[in-house]
């Protein structure tokens, strides 16, 4: 599956919590998307969370 087809999945399936649910619920959907493409992402060694909490914190540079 690549990458157009997955974004067409959770666009449709946001668009189907903003309309059956309503606004807040769109807007929980989209935050546990996000944290969950996140973890997911840090889980398979593709992120460092440590290295962006300190980028947010001004320990670390992002460059």
């Amino acid at each position: 599956m690549n990458n157009t087809i997955i974004g067409m999945g959770v666009g449709a399936f946001l668009a189907f919590m903003a309309f059956a649910f309503g606004f807040w619920a769109f807007l929980i959907a989209l935050i546990f998307i996000a944290v969950g493409a996140i973890l997911g992402r840090a889980l398979d060694g593709k992120l460092d969370l440590r290295g962006v909490l300190d980028a947010l914190t001004g320990r670390r540079s992002s460059s």
